[in-house]
């Protein structure tokens, strides 16, 4: 796990669900066949609704079209990011567009564990609603050791809440990989 990571912001709104974050239509592509699981990233925030992405205007897309990565490595939501279906594809499409971070003010407990179990991206809870006051396109960075968001666009600090138990599971890249180094299963 990096002790920082430093990009452009994509800001989104409450109640963002798993369904949005990649929707059904786009599941039949194999996760495990590397030349199909870049789909996963292409198709990364597709069924958000207009209203929802990125900018007031909500005009920016977070993938451009027919591209599979994004430019945004640090994802901010507001209240129950990830809710909806147990989608366990919803983290590892973003992961797969290239974002690294997802912060929000809580998120649905099953988004937040598939992003922990998978290794998927770093999620954080905010202290206080950022979507407020962080735009897209902002350059920020996440700092896990201090617990602290920056907003170098605006020379603004925010606290993050402490990862806590995730912690060493991130560390080590996911579940099953925090599980062989402590023994608990074989390779």
């Amino acid at each position: 796990m990096q002790s920082t990571v430093r990009g452009k912001a994509f800001i989104m709104g409450d109640n963002i669900d798993t369904d949005q974050i990649i929707p059904a239509e786009y599941l039949s592509y194999n996760p495990a066949d590397p030349e199909e699981r870049k789909y996963f990233g292409m198709y990364a925030m597709a069924g958000v609704p207009k209203g929802q992405l990125g900018l007031p205007d909500g005009n920016t897309r977070f993938v451009p079209e027919n591209e599979f990565a994004t430019e945004f490595r640090i994802v901010i939501g507001g209240k129950n990011y990830g809710c909806g279906s147990s989608r366990e594809h919803a983290p590892l499409a973003m992961a797969e567009a290239g974002a690294q971070v997802v912060i929000a003010e809580f998120f649905a407990r099953i988004f937040y564990r598939n992003c922990v179990n998978g290794g998927y991206l770093l999620p954080c809870e905010s202290v206080e609603r950022l979507v407020d006051e962080i735009h897209t396109g902002d350059d920020c960075e996440v700092n896990i050791e201090t617990g602290t968001l920056t907003n170098h666009t605006q020379q603004k600090t925010y606290q993050l809440k402490p990862l806590g138990d995730i912690a060493p599971i991130i560390e080590a890249g996911g579940v099953f990989e925090y599980a062989a180094t402590k023994g608990m299963i074989k390779d």
